[in-house]
C-alpha cells in the first residue's frame, strides 16, 4: 500500500487543520464506509503509531515534571480521556440504529476512532508522571469536577435520544452539532499551543483531529441527505439543537478552560523563551497570547464550523 492511495485528508502530511478541513470538505457516509477506514487510518493517519505520535517524539522535562505545564496538561488529558470514552460508548446505539449499511460501517469506524482517542490521551499520561497504578484513580481526580459538571449532562441528553428514543438522526446532530462541534476548535488549539512545550501531545492531538475532520463532515453529510428526504423533520431537529445549545449556556465550559488557560499562562511565564517566535496562528506569536485571547479564538473557530455546517444542513434557521 502506496501513500498516493492514501486519501489526502487522512494523510499525516497532507490533511488540512481540524477547522479548515471540517468548514471545506464533503465527505459521506458512502464514501467513508469500512473499507476506507480499514485503508486510510490503520495505514495513513496512524502509520504504525499506536499510541498516536512517533517513537522519537517525546515530552520535554518542563511539561513532564510537577508545575503549571504538567497541571494543565494532565487535567484536559483526563477530560478528554473520559469524554471519548463516553462517545464511544454512545455511538455504539447510532451503529445499532442506523437506517443502512454505509451508516452503520461509518460508525463502527468512529466508535474505533474514539475507542483509539481514549487510549492514547490516557496512555499519555503516564509519560507525564502519573504511575500505571494510579491511572484510573488520577483521571478521576483530575476530571471529576470537570465530568458531572459537563460531560455528564451532555451523556444525559445523548442517552436520552438514543437510547431512550431510539432516535438515529437525533443522536447523528447531538453528537456532530452539540458535543464534537463545540468540543473540536478547544482541540485545535490544544495541538498548536503543545507543539513547544509536547511535542509528542501535539501529535496525539493532530492525529485525533484528523478523525474527527471525518466525524464532523459525515455526520453534517447524514444529517443533510436525510432531511432533504424528510423535511418534515426540520422542526423538530431545530427544537433539539435550541435545546441543546440551552443546556450548554448552563455547562461550566468556560470555567473549565480558564483554569486550564490559566495554568498554561504560568507556563508561558516560567519558560516562554523556549517558544521562540513560533506562532500559534499565523502573525500571532504564542508567547504574546493571553489566556483570553486564546478562549476567545477556540470560541471563534467553534462559531464558523458550526455556522457553516449547519448551512450545509439547511439548518440555517439555528443559527
Amino acid at each position: 500500500m502506496t501513500d498516493q492511495k492514501i486519501p489526502a485528508e487522512a494523510d499525516w502530511e497532507n490533511a488540512p487543520s481540524l477547522v479548515d478541513g471540517a468548514m471545506s470538505l464533503e465527505l459521506t457516509a458512502a464514501s467513508c464506509n469500512l473499507q476506507y477506514w480499514l485503508r486510510a487510518v490503520p495505514q495513513g493517519t496512524l502509520r504504525g503509531n499506536v499510541l498516536g505520535h512517533a517513537d522519537d517524539v517525546g515530552t520535554p522535562e518542563i511539561t513532564s515534571r510537577p508545575g503549571p505545564l504538567n497541571d494543565a496538561l494532565t487535567q484536559e488529558l483526563a477530560f478528554r480521556s473520559i469524554a471519548e470514552e463516553k462517545a464511544t460508548r454512545a455511538i455504539s446505539y447510532l451503529v445499532a440504529l442506523a437506517p443502512d449499511n454505509d451508516s452503520m460501517e461509518f460508525y463502527a469506524t468512529q466508535l474505533m476512532d474514539e475507542a483509539r482517542h481514549a487510549m492514547v490521551f490516557r496512555s499519555h499520561l503516564l509519560d507525564l508522571g502519573i504511575p500505571q497504578a494510579e491511572l484510573w484513580q488520577s483521571i478521576e481526580r483530575l476530571a471529576r469536577e470537570d465530568k458531572d459538571g459537563i460531560l455528564v449532562p451532555l451523556e444525559d441528553l445523548g442517552l436520552r435520544v438514543l437510547r431512550d428514543e431510539s432516535d438515529f438522526i437525533g443522536g447523528v446532530v447531538v453528537l456532530t452539532i452539540l458535543v464534537e462541534g463545540v468540543l473540536a476548535p478547544a482541540a485545535e488549539l490544544s495541538e498548536r499551543k503543545w507543539k513547544i512545550f509536547d511535542p509528542a501531545a501535539s501529535e496525539i492531538e493532530r492525529g485525533a483531529a484528523i478523525d474527527e475532520i471525518r466525524h464532523l463532515t459525515v455526520g453534517s453529510s447524514i444529517a443533510r441527505e436525510y432531511l432533504l428526504k424528510h423535511p418534515e423533520e426540520k422542526d423538530r431537529i431545530l427544537e433539539l439543537i435550541n435545546s441543546g445549545r440551552h443546556l450548554w449556556k448552563d455547562l461550566p465550559a468556560q470555567a473549565m478552560m480558564e483554569r486550564r488557560e490559566g495554568l498554561f499562562q504560568q507556563g508561558i511565564e516560567e519558560h516562554g523563551h523556549l517558544l521562540g517566535d513560533y506562532e500559534v496562528w499565523p502573525g500571532r506569536r504564542l508567547v504574546d497570547t493571553t489566556p483570553d485571547e486564546r478562549i476567545a479564538t477556540a470560541h471563534e473557530w467553534a462559531d464558523r464550523m458550526q455556522q457553516q455546517r449547519l448551512v450545509y444542513m439547511g439548518l440555517e434557521e439555528a443559527l
